[in-house]
């Protein structure tokens, strides 16, 4: 897959494609069936498959210190679509030129001049170009004129509802892991870098492997039962706590996640951890003997969990 960043970058071997627009955040099963959906397209007109994309995403210009966490960062998205049948992601900084273009303008430059686009499948609520102008039906008119199809995303449900990011956020929010499980279709997960901390965890006989999410929020917050691939032996069972952690005064979002029956130095691997089972909200306590009374239980009650709801083989950690 080859990732393009702006319109400069387009080249003369990117034209003529199969193409869909949109956030694309957490790649839930409604995106993957509109990838397949498009690459099926694709396939059959022999043409590449392009996603396009914005950084930052259009509510995140628009009303930064109103938009909804992230379910997935940028590196996470692009590390996802790898998994699907997608040729090229072609990625638009949204800032003031861009969001300024008049609805026309967005589709001659990017979708006509840009790309050459052949096929294309957008939302049915799809708006574009300034003060979002642009319908889905101005587009679709717009297409016809230059030559190439525009459709309607098929609309994917799960119980009675939509699928969309809002609903998998609703459901972290709520610590449901397994109603955001099967809306995305695999466990919620974060991605990063295993790095330096404190050391604290040490000290009280929990060392943990730290990472910083780089987010202004984060979608889960708390103590959850957890499983860290990236590896060697994974997937590896374990708790881990996503917050700010009150208790030493932090600041700084940061995901830790203590490995059961772990003391391998993991620093600089690039993990992925999934989030399996809520056990508590992140809180503060009075005083590090408390923490760590509090996280002996967690450390019970996931291995409860674990030993419950996950095939023996899946984790380690034997009493």
């Amino acid at each position: 897959m080859e990732l393009i960043r702006g319109l400069h970058n387009l080249t003369a071997r990117h034209r003529g494609c199969a193409a869909t627009i949109g956030n694309f955040d957490g790649l839930h099963l409604g995106h993957q069936s509109v990838l397949g959906q498009l690459s099926e397209r694709a396939d059959e007109l022999g043409l590449a498959t392009v996603v396009i994309v914005f950084e930052p995403q259009p509510q995140e210009y628009f009303a930064p210190d109103e938009a909804p966490p992230r379910l997935t960062r940028f590196r996470e998205k692009i590390k996802a679509l790898h998994r699907f049948a997608v040729d090229r992601v072609l990625c638009l900084r949204f800032d003031h030129g861009l969001a300024s273009l008049e609805a026309e303008d967005f589709i001659q430059r990017i979708l006509i001049d840009g790309l050459d686009v052949k096929y294309l499948v957008v939302g049915d609520d799809f708006r574009y170009g300034r003060g979002r102008k642009g319908t889905f039906a101005s587009l679709e008119e717009a297409g016809r004129a230059s030559g190439f199809p525009v459709v309607n995303m098929h609309t994917f449900s799960a119980g009675g509802e939509r699928i969309s990011s809002t609903r998998i956020r609703q459901a972290l929010a709520s610590g449901d892991l397994d109603t955001a499980e099967s809306l995305l279709g695999r466990p919620y997960r974060m991605c990063g870098r295993v790095a330096y901390g404190d050391q604290r965890g040490r000290t009280i006989g929990y060392p943990t492997a730290n990472i910083y999410l780089h987010r202004k929020a984060a979608p889960v917050d708390g103590v959850f039962a957890v499983e860290l691939f990236g590896v060697e032996g994974e997937p590896l069972a374990g708790v881990a706590n996503v917050g700010t952690r009150p208790t030493v005064d932090g600041t700084r979002s940061l995901l830790e996640v203590y490995l059961f029956d772990f003391d391998r130095d993991i620093y600089g691997r690039y993990v992925d951890v999934n989030f399996l089972h809520k056990l508590r909200p992140e809180r503060r306590f009075e005083s590090f003997d408390l923490l760590r009374q509090q996280i002996d239980r967690d450390v019970e009650e996931a291995r409860d969990w674990f030993d419950t709801h996950i095939p023996a083989k899946r984790h380690k950690g034997d009493r």
